[in-house]
């Protein structure tokens, strides 16, 4: 919880069912990752880069999204749709 791993090279990296909340993962490289299942409330994938990463069973919870949206703004609450690869 609460991890710095802004602008790291996450590419292919496993992650699923992780807890991530309040995590910085903004400019993140998580092309092809796997964060099936992961616990993302209150963190940050401003700019992220989500390119054909798997992110089935993710908590999105006031999850700052690749674009800059909120994902309590959408119902149900995520980041589909709002960045690369989302």
């Amino acid at each position: 919880m609460g991890i710095d791993l802004s602008g790291c090279d996450l590419e292919a990296a496993f992650l699923a069912s992780s807890n991530l909340s309040s995590g910085n993962l903004s400019g993140a490289n998580l092309t092809n990752a796997n964060p099936n299942d992961t616990i993302l409330t209150n963190a940050s994938l401003f700019e992220a880069n989500l390119t054909d990463a798997t992110v089935l069973g993710v908590t999105w919870s006031n999850t700052t999204c690749p674009d800059g949206t909120d994902s309590s703004a959408s119902s149900p609450l995520t980041c589909r749709g709002h960045g690369r690869g989302l």
